[in-house]
């Protein structure tokens, strides 16, 4: 990504708008409303994408009632005037446009529209697709759901051939709808980063928040989450979105961890400066101490604000002479003591 000191958010609004054109341009102002950098959709021509007899995968079966994918994905196909007039809408708010292309058609007819490519994890071995998208030289975000290391690396170096490294964004995925937590398995994010050294992100199929927030604190520096009007609608992803609502929230709560990284160097800053002045320790007469006195652990105390010897000097302290008398309670300087320390 341009800038990997920025978490870039993907209101990933996949086919949730069931079809409808009008719903598609309300998800645009929601996403922008939330705070997303980005919305996505999918455009495909369904007669290029399945074969008429393709089953649908069993949670697709439950949330639509279609037995055949080819049915269920024509419903949701949107015209390419309609895919012009969503562009249009994003330039008019500032929100970007993004589009997940799933055949060498709907490649061509993107590339004047996005700034950069997504392409999810079932075209990860679509090697004619990869290759089409890397010659038109724009930044590519890739998912890796259902993938190997092995099939990862291939279509990582297919890129790779044509596109700068730093074009290149990975996406940790779990092609699972939803995915319970226990099969998230956010530490490959640390794996694709070692492996790899690109950007790393995070296509989240979990319900909630929850997890999409934890990958930004591990190191994602892109996270795309599907959203929804309304997860009761019907249709394959809808429950496994977040309403506009969890939208924002997610939003909200991925700029503060932003914020809360830091830049990894410990410093103390000025604010941490003024406590640290009135909560450290320093070395003070336990008791009356009298000029020539050798001092001992029953001389001394560490007590707060740190005036004069700090406490980490007690054992040094220890066995030294008074040049003066010291009052009880008086903080001891090194000059008071012998011989003078600096």
């Amino acid at each position: 990504m341009e800038n990997s000191n920025k978490v870039f958010i993907i209101a990933e609004a996949g086919v949730n708008h069931n079809g409808s054109v009008e719903i598609a341009h309300k998800m645009i102002d929601e996403a922008k409303s939330a705070g997303a950098d980005c919305i996505k959709f999918q455009v495909f021509n369904t007669e290029a994408l399945v074969s008429r007899d393709a089953p649908t995968a069993q949670y697709q079966k439950e949330k639509t009632g279609e037995t055949e994918q080819y049915s269920m994905l024509k419903a949701l196909e949107l015209k390419k005037e309609e895919i012009l007039c969503l562009k249009k809408h994003c330039e008019n708010i500032g929100i970007e446009f993004l589009a997940t292309p799933f055949d060498l058609e709907s490649v061509e007819f993107l590339s004047p529209l996005v700034s950069r490519f997504k392409i999810g994890s079932g075209d990860i071995t679509n090697f004619p697709l990869l290759e089409l998208v890397a010659k038109k030289g724009k930044p590519v975000i890739l998912s890796t759901g259902m993938a190997s290391l092995g099939e990862i690396e291939d279509a990582f170096w297919l890129l790779a051939q044509h596109l700068p490294l730093d074009y290149i964004t990975l996406l940790h995925c779990v092609s699972i709808y939803p995915t319970p937590p226990e099969l998230v398995n956010l530490n490959v994010i640390h794996t694709l980063k070692t492996l790899f050294k690109t950007s790393i992100g995070f296509s989240d199929h979990s319900i909630g928040i929850n997890m999409a927030i934890a990958a930004v604190a591990i190191g994602a520096t892109v996270i795309e989450k599907h959203f929804t009007l309304d997860k009761k609608l019907k249709g394959p992803d809808h429950n496994a979105s977040v309403d506009p609502v969890e939208l924002k929230m997610l939003i909200k709560a991925v700029k503060e961890v932003e914020v809360a990284l830091g830049n990894g160097l410990k410093c103390i800053s000025d604010a941490e400066a003024e406590i640290k002045r009135v909560v450290r320790r320093g070395l003070y007469a336990r008791r009356d101490i009298k000029a020539g006195q050798t001092l001992n652990a029953g001389d001394i105390i560490p007590l707060r604000p740190e005036k004069g010897i700090p406490s980490r000097f007690f054992n040094k302290v220890l066995g030294l002479k008074s040049n003066t008398d010291i009052k009880q309670g008086t903080p001891l300087e090194w000059w008071m003591l012998r011989p003078l320390r600096s």
